[in-house]
């Protein structure tokens, strides 16, 4: 097929439940491709020269050859190419924001839809997982070198997954009571099923890796314990799991939760599968989710899902600035969320039985950008008004725990908590400690802290090898 027949393709649409039947239950909202769909849509692909692509991959996924494997009929072939430097291609096929990394540079997207290069992923990884063909890489001469991982989000299992293949032992230390940290707390089943983490942490099981869950290292043990116990190397990847609040009048009133506690409840804690799980959970009929990133929209949808009648995002900034994928906006449209843009909470009001009851509102008008590159919102003098509401989840980003810095002496952080590392190698101020994910960045993507991961795991290879 010439590259004229291949530009006449359109992208292929992923099949996916009504939003009317969806908002009822907790199930994965999109189908996944076919294999005709997902060979159709491989077949879009250019296999450029200069695969300006893989410069959008955090990963460094060879992704013209994953792509020209499925184009092929290839899929088992597809899943293995992926797993060469991604250890994680069912979730981040999921959950990744593509839009804004490999897909935003395809050469298509010039002047066409881009490569759905996601989709493709998520599509070869299922593929493999559902024939149970699922294969256990060549692993490397065990070296007799101990490496612990804290935390077992996408940073940490990453890491897991490259040192392992390396002939390393490796120790997960996990503080809940499952494996996979945001990826099972923090994104609701609906987006990325259960089931699909802990196939991935099977997989690394099977590779060896050892996994310790509620182990709270900091208070079990702390790092320097680790070392004392014989470990040779310790890396970092506790996320940034501390909820931000505005710190505005009535924040204590009952009903008003961080997005944490709530997407905890309702995704690890299945306080939706009631009464099979009994895990309290208030489902509030006017719920008013404060944010417009990936933790709002999930947090507003899982409302939907919990019962409520009317469902909000309330954002201080404009759709343009929202920075939740657009994939999650579309689809929390569909499902009848209502958008107030350009609004600020500044007072939540409650009952005497000291429940939430309304929350007092400011318009806003954007200026001129701040740091982030988006433009600032400004309050607007005496716009107020105010919203009935009997639930509002705070979704406005998270801070680093600070529990491993504070038990750990000599690891620097910085103003906002957290750790000090160098950007290509993880390396913190201690010797012999790497960290990488969102402790380090604060919070960001999946994609972007199994990037850090990867980064990490060849320095501390390196460094191992030279003890």
């Amino acid at each position: 097929m010439n590259a004229k027949e291949r530009l006449k393709i359109p992208r292929q649409k992923m099949p996916e439940q009504n939003p009317r039947e969806r908002i009822k239950n907790f199930q994965e909202v999109p189908y996944g491709y076919t294999p005709e769909l997902a060979m159709k849509e491989a077949q879009r692909c250019l296999q450029c020269k200069k695969a300006v692509c893989m410069d959008g991959c955090p990963v460094e996924i060879n992704i013209p050859e994953f792509i020209r494997l499925i184009a092929e009929g290839d899929f088992i072939g597809a899943a293995k190419e992926l797993k060469k430097n991604n250890s994680l291609p069912a979730i981040c096929g999921r959950v990744c924001p593509q839009e804004d990394q490999c897909e935003k540079v395809c050469t298509l997207a010039k002047k066409f839809e881009p490569v759905a290069i996601g989709n493709l992923e998520r599509f070869a990884a299922d593929y493999e997982r559902e024939k149970g063909e699922v294969e256990i890489p060549e692993i490397a001469p065990p070296t007799g070198k101990r490496v612990a991982i804290v935390g077992s989000g996408p940073a940490g299992l990453t890491v897991a997954g490259d040192l392992i293949k390396l002939g390393h032992q490796v120790t997960i230390f996990e503080a809940l009571h499952k494996t996979g940290g945001v990826l099972v707390y923090g994104i609701p089943e609906f987006r990325l099923p259960k089931s699909i983490v802990q196939a991935e942490v099977d997989y690394l099981q099977k590779l060896g890796v050892e996994i310790k869950t509620s182990f709270v290292i900091g208070k079990l043990w702390t790092i320097d314990d680790l070392f004392k116990e014989g470990y040779d190397a310790v890396f970092i990847g506790t996320g940034a799991g501390l909820p931000n609040f505005m710190h505005i009048p009535g924040e204590n009133l009952n009903g008003i939760y961080s997005a944490n506690e709530y997407l905890t409840r309702s995704n690890l804690m299945k306080a939706y599968s009631f009464p099979e799980y009994d895990t309290p959970i208030f489902s509030g009929k006017n719920v008013a989710v404060l944010g417009g990133g990936n933790t709002a929209m999930d947090a507003v949808r899982t409302a939907l899902r919990l019962g409520a009648e009317n469902a909000y995002i309330v954002y201080r900034r404009s759709k343009m600035e929202m920075p939740a994928r657009k994939d999650e906006i579309h689809h929390a449209e569909e499902e009848g969320v209502k958008f107030h843009f350009l609004t600020t909470p500044i007072k939540y009001n409650g009952n005497s039985d000291g429940w939430v009851t309304s929350m007092e509102c400011l318009k806003m008008k954007l200026g001129e950008p701040d740091a982030s590159g988006r433009r600032r919102p400004i309050p607007i003098e005496g716009s107020n008004f105010v919203m009935e509401v009997d639930t509002v989840v705070v979704a406005i980003g998270n801070s680093s725990n600070p529990l491993v810095p504070q038990t750990t002496p000599g690891l620097e952080v910085n103003k906002w908590g957290n750790i000090v590392a160098d950007q290509e190698t993880g390396r913190t101020s201690r010797e012999g400690i790497w960290a990488g994910g969102d402790i380090v960045t604060g919070g960001a993507t999946v994609i972007l802290a199994a990037g850090a991961g990867k980064k990490a795991a060849k320095d501390i290879h390196r460094y191992l090898e030279n003890l």
